[in-house]
């Protein structure tokens, strides 16, 4: 099998790319070499996203790029991001939060599940009225999965599945009785 590079990527001009992320992760080097291969790009965050946009714009001098809000941890704030948004034929879901502190998303969910999974599941058929309206077929999607050696076993209890199904770190369960 032959390994993938960037200079397989196909000519990408008059498409719109979507890439949550895009300062950090697979965003990193994946915003660039969309907008290198013609795509406009756009980057989630306004405090993120401008130092994204920069360094896009500083690999890709002629890059069409930009930034608009999007918080992931509040659903409100995806549906008016993919309100504003006309057009998108590939959405990187690279953003995401780990190891965070408790705290809960604006819709009451615990942070790291509401960031890391129900923003991008709300942000896939909010977008989906607008994929693919370059006229090319439907639009596509990357969504990145972390890799479990990344993080130390005592966290395992803190990831999505663990929230779902209600799974905390020992020292840290309510005792019961």
């Amino acid at each position: 099998m032959t390994a993938w590079t960037p200079a397989g990527m196909p000519d990408l001009t008059g498409r719109t790319a979507i890439v949550t992320g895009a300062d950090s992760g697979i965003g990193l080097p994946t915003a660039p070499e969309l907008a290198r291969h013609g795509a406009r790009v756009t980057a989630r965050s306004a405090e993120k996203g401008a130092a994204a946009v920069s360094g896009i714009r500083q690999a890709v001098p002629d890059a069409r790029v930009a930034y608009a809000r999007l918080d992931l941890a509040d659903l409100a704030s995806v549906r008016e991001f993919a309100a504003g948004i006309d057009q998108v034929d590939l959405l990187v879901d690279n953003a995401g939060v780990a190891m965070t502190p408790k705290s809960l998303t604006k819709d009451g969910f615990e942070l790291q599940f509401g960031t890391n999974h129900l923003g991008h599941f709300a942000l896939r058929p909010a977008a989906a009225p607008v994929a693919g309206a370059a006229g090319r077929g439907r639009g596509r999607g990357l969504q990145r999965r972390p890799r479990a050696r990344r993080h130390r076993l005592e966290d395992a209890g803190r990831g999505p599945l663990a929230s779902v199904m209600g799974v905390c770190p020992v020292r840290e369960c309510p005792t019961r009785g």
